[in-house]
C-alpha cells in the first residue's frame, strides 16, 4: 500500500495529508500494567477483569462488561491497585502472542463501568479520551501492525513491551477529521463484522462436530452394537468390551533423541494441531544459537506441546509427524510401540487434548507437563485391524469436514483483507470522508 519503513519504523512522508501530523506513541499515552494473578484468580462473580486471553480470542477491538461475559477477579484480592483499573477510552494490550500475526492485538475499554486490566497485558491510556475510537481503528490498520510485528521478539512466543508501542508513530489528523473518519467507518465496518461473525459461527459448529466426531470414534469405536465395558475412567465411561487398556508408559515412550552434531536442519513447529516446517534460517525474532539441543522426530511421532497449560487452554497440543526433522525439546515427543497404529495414537491423545485432559494432571495448577507426569495416562488399544478402521474412517469424514471449513477459511480471509483496506484507507487520509 505504498508505506515506507526503515527498522520498523513507518516514514509518513508524502503517504498522508501534508495537514495531518505525525505523533510518538510515547507522547499520546500513559502506560500502566495489569494486575499480576493468572487465570486460577478469576471467577464467575467480583470486579469484571480484561486479560489477554480475551483480547486474542473474544474481545480484541472494544470491550464492556455491559455487553462482553468477562471473567471477575475477587473485590477482596489483595492484588487490585489503581494502578491497573481502567477508564473509559484506556487500551489494554496483550504483551503475548503465539504468532506474529497477534502481536499488536488490543482492546479498548468502551464503558463507564469499573474493570481491571488481567495479566499479561499493558494499559495505554490516552491524553486525549475523545480520541480513542479513531486510535482504535488506526490500531487495527496495517501499517500500525507493521511497526509492532517487525519489532515483536520471541522463540515460542512473542513479546509486545511497552519500549515497542512507545516507539510507533501514528498519523494525527485534525480532530474533526478524526471525527469524520469514525463517523464513516463505525457502520461499513460493524456490517463487515456481523458478516465475519456468521462466517466464525459455521466454522465453530464445523469443528464442534469434528472434535466430538474424533473424540467418540477413539473411544467409543465404530460398531454401535458392540457390547461395552465400564472404563472405570470418569471421563472416558463405557468402553468396547474387547478393547484393552494399557497406561502411557506401557504401550509408548519418550523420544529423547538429540540434534548432536546439527544431524538434520528441517525445522518443524507445532502449529494448532499441525506439524508444519518453518524455515532454520529465518531472522525474525529470537533463535538459539544452534539447533543442537532439539529433538529429532521421525514420521509416525506424536509431538504434545504442555507449556503454559493455565494461561493457553485454547491452542490444540496434539500433532503428528510426517516427515524427520527437528522440533523445540521443550515439547513432548512419543514414540508409540507396535502394538498402537501411529495415527490411531495421535488421534487418540488429541480427543484427550479435546477433553482437556492434560490441565487436569499435576492437579490443575503446574504450567508444564512432563513424561513422568502423565505416564499413567490411560491408552485405549483396539485390535491393530480396528485401530486401522478407526484412522481411515476419521480421516474421511474430516476431509470432507476440513474442506468446507477451508472454503469458509477462504470467505474470511478476503472479507479481512476487504475490512484492512477499508479502515487502512480511512485511517490514512485515502479516501475523503464527509466532516459534516
Amino acid at each position: 500500500m505504498g508505506t515506507e519503513y526503515v527498522n520498523g519504523v513507518i516514514d509518513w512522508r508524502g503517504f498522508i495529508p501534508p495537514h495531518w501530523d505525525i505523533g510518538r506513541f510515547r507522547y499520546l499515552f500513559r502506560f500502566g500494567r495489569g494486575i499480576d494473578i493468572t487465570k486460577a484468580d478469576l471467577q464467575d462473580e467480583g470486579l469484571p477483569c480484561v486479560s489477554y486471553g480475551e483480547i486474542h480470542s473474544r474481545y480484541g477491538f472494544e470491550v464492556s462488561p455491559e455487553t462482553c461475559a468477562l471473567r471477575c477477579v475477587d473485590l477482596e484480592n489483595p492484588e487490585i491497585s489503581q494502578s491497573s483499573m481502567l477508564g473509559k477510552g484506556d487500551f489494554v494490550f496483550a504483551d503475548t502472542s503465539e504468532d506474529v500475526e497477534g502481536s499488536g492485538n488490543f482492546t479498548y475499554l468502551n464503558s463507564d463501568s469499573e474493570v481491571i486490566a488481567g495479566y499479561h497485558t499493558v494499559i495505554a491510556r490516552p491524553y486525549e479520551r475523545d480520541a480513542s475510537r479513531f486510535y482504535a481503528y488506526l490500531f487495527d490498520s496495517i501499517p500500525f501492525r507493521a511497526q509492532i510485528r517487525s519489532k515483536v521478539y520471541g522463540i515460542k512466543v512473542f513479546s509486545i513491551t511497552q519500549a515497542i508501542l512507545k516507539d510507533a508513530r501514528l498519523p494525527l489528523p485534525p480532530k474533526t477529521e478524526q471525527q469524520a473518519i469514525v463517523r464513516y467507518l463505525d457502520p461499513h465496518i460493524t456490517k463487515i463484522d456481523e458478516v465475519l461473525a456468521d462466517l466464525a459461527s459455521q466454522a465453530e459448529m464445523l469443528d464442534t462436530y469434528k472434535r466430538e466426531l474424533i473424540a467418540a470414534t477413539v473411544t467409543k469405536g465404530l460398531d454401535k452394537a458392540a457390547p461395552m465395558k465400564d472404563s472405570g475412567i470418569e471421563w472416558i465411561g463405557e468402553i468396547p468390551a474387547h478393547w484393552e487398556q494399557y497406561p502411557l508408559f506401557a504401550v509408548a515412550k519418550e523420544n529423547t533423541i538429540k540434534n548432536t552434531g546439527m544431524a538434520y536442519d528441517n525445522l518443524l513447529s507445532l502449529s494448532y494441531g499441525r506439524i508444519i516446517q518453518k524455515d532454520i534460517n529465518m531472522n525474525f525474532g529470537l533463535l538459539p544459537a544452534n539447533f543442537e539441543g532439539y529433538q529429532i522426530v521421525q514420521p509416525g511421532y506424536t509431538v504434545l506441546r504442555l507449556t503454559d497449560l493455565q494461561n493457553d487452554k485454547r491452542s490444540l497440543r496434539t500433532g503428528y509427524v510426517t516427515e524427520t526433522g527437528i522440533i523445540t525439546s521443550a515439547y513432548l515427543g512419543l514414540i508409540p510401540s507396535s502394538r498402537l497404529d501411529s495415527k490411531y495414537f495421535t488421534y487418540l491423545l488429541h480427543a484427550f487434548d479435546l477433553l482437556k485432559i492434560y490441565y487436569r494432571l499435576g492437579g490443575g495448577i503446574r504450567q508444564t507437563l512432563k513424561f513422568t507426569d502423565m505416564k499413567r495416562l490411560p491408552v485405549l488399544i483396539p485390535s491393530l485391524p480396528e485401530q486401522e478402521q478407526i484412522v481411515e474412517f476419521i480421516d474421511t469424514k474430516t476431509v470432507k469436514v476440513n474442506e468446507l471449513i477451508a472454503d469458509i477459511d477462504a470467505q474470511t480471509e478476503k472479507l479481512r483483507q476487504y475490512r484492512q483496506i477499508v479502515i487502512h484507507d480511512a485511517v490514512t487520509g485515502k479516501i475523503k470522508v464527509s466532516e459534516g
